[in-house]
C-alpha cells in the first residue's frame, strides 16, 4: 500500500491533532529505520496505522478483544492499551495489510513484549519521541535514540512505568516483561 492511500484511510479515523501526531510518528519511524537498518517502507506503514483504532468505541474494542483470541487480561487494564492490538486486527481486516511484521509493530506499540523485533522497537520509540511530544524525559530519550536504539527504548519503557506508578495506575505485565527483557539483553 502506498503512503498517500494509507494516510487517506487513517485520516478519517483520527482527530486532526492525532493525525498530526501520526505524521510525526511516520517521519520519526522512517528516520529511525534508516539509522538502524530496518525496512523503511514497513516502518512508514506501521507508523501510519499505529493509532488506527485509537478513537474506536470502547465497547467495540472490548468485543474484539473478547472474541478474537486476544489475551483476556487486557480487559483488566487501562483501555489506553486496547487500541494497539485492536488496531492491528482492524488494519488487517479493513485495510488489507497482512504483513505480520507491520501488524506486530502496531500490536505492541503500547505495551512492548519480550523479544521485540527491530521494527517493533522503532514504532514504539517513534510513537514516544515524535516531535509533537512534550513531557518530562522525552528530550533525553530523543538524544539517546540518536546513538543507541535499545538504550532509548529502555529509558522510554522505564519512564512509562515510573509515570504509571506515580499516578497509582496499573502497569500491564508485558510492559514489565519488556523492560526486564531489554535489561537482561543489555547485561548479556
Amino acid at each position: 500500500m502506498e503512503r498517500e492511500e494509507a494516510l487517506k484511510l487513517v485520516k478519517v479515523q483520527l482527530t486532526e491533532h492525532r493525525y498530526q501526531h501520526t505524521l510525526g510518528v511516520m517521519e520519526t519511524a522512517v528516520s529511525l529505520a534508516r539509522m538502524y537498518g530496518a525496512d523503511e517502507q514497513k516502518a512508514e506503514l506501521a507508523a501510519i496505522f499505529h493509532d488506527y483504532a485509537k478513537f474506536r468505541p470502547k465497547d467495540e474494542m472490548r468485543a474484539i478483544i473478547a472474541n478474537q483470541g486476544f489475551p483476556q487480561d487486557l480487559l483488566e487494564f487501562n483501555a489506553e492499551l486496547w487500541h494497539a492490538p485492536v488496531g492491528a486486527y482492524l488494519v488487517e481486516k479493513e485495510a488489507g495489510i497482512t504483513d505480520r511484521e507491520i501488524l506486530d509493530a502496531i500490536r505492541y506499540h503500547t505495551s512492548g513484549r519480550i523479544g521485540m523485533t527491530l521494527l517493533e522497537k522503532i514504532i514504539y520509540l517513534a510513537d514516544y519521541i515524535e516531535p509533537g511530544r512534550h513531557f518530562p524525559g522525552v528530550d533525553e530519550v530523543r538524544a539517546i535514540a540518536k546513538v543507541n536504539l535499545n538504550q532509548a527504548l529502555i529509558k522510554a519503557v522505564q519512564n512509562t512505568i515510573l509515570f504509571l506508578l506515580k499516578k497509582n495506575q496499573t502497569v500491564y505485565p508485558d510492559t514489565f516483561y519488556t523492560y526486564n527483557d531489554l535489561i537482561k539483553k543489555l547485561e548479556a
